[in-house]
């Protein structure tokens, strides 16, 4: 697609894209993977195979991400990372969302959610910690911020009106 070669013969007019293939990457390792370092192995694969980024499930303690770019370089990949941001906007979520996607809390942030009267309280917990994850994150020299919406483009656009 890049060169302009289309199995479509209606696409044979475009010159050419700038089509490229993002992976996804844990910094939990994914729960398939029997430990990190077959994760990792896996994933240097999938970015040798032409990969050119790779973007992260959702976290929330960015050790967790530092770390895992960290082994990720010692490991060859040199891809970019995209980090994965979720602002938790519910009480029910800080037990679906461990559950669903392999992830854990940090208990600073689980505390503050416990702590909430409201699921509205709670939407304002959520944003502010995903607030200061990207302020952190853009600080370590991230090459940009993905934030998973959801279906709620409302809570991105309060975060990103903060950091921008």
């Amino acid at each position: 697609m890049n060169h302009g070669i289309y199995f479509d013969d209606e696409l044979k007019e475009v010159s050419s894209s700038n089509f490229c293939i993002g992976v996804a990457g844990y910094p939990e390792k994914h729960f398939e993977a029997p430990n990190m370092k077959s994760d990792l192995k896996y994933l240097k694969a999938k970015v040798d195979a032409g990969a050119e980024y790779i973007v992260t499930q959702m976290f929330f303690d960015n050790k967790r991400y530092f770390d895992f770019v960290k082994l990720c370089r010692d490991a060859g990949i040199t891809a970019p990372i995209i980090p994965g941001l979720k602002a938790i906007t519910t009480k029910k979520q800080s037990t679906s969302l461990p559950k669903t996607f392999h992830i854990d809390l940090p208990d600073d942030l689980l505390d503050e959610i416990e702590n909430c009267k409201t699921d509205k309280d709670v939407k304002e917990v959520g944003i502010q910690w995903c607030i200061n994850q990207c302020k952190e994150l853009v600080k370590f020299g991230v090459p940009c911020l993905h934030i998973y919406t959801m279906g709620n483009a409302e809570i991105t656009c309060k975060v990103a009106k903060e950091l921008f």
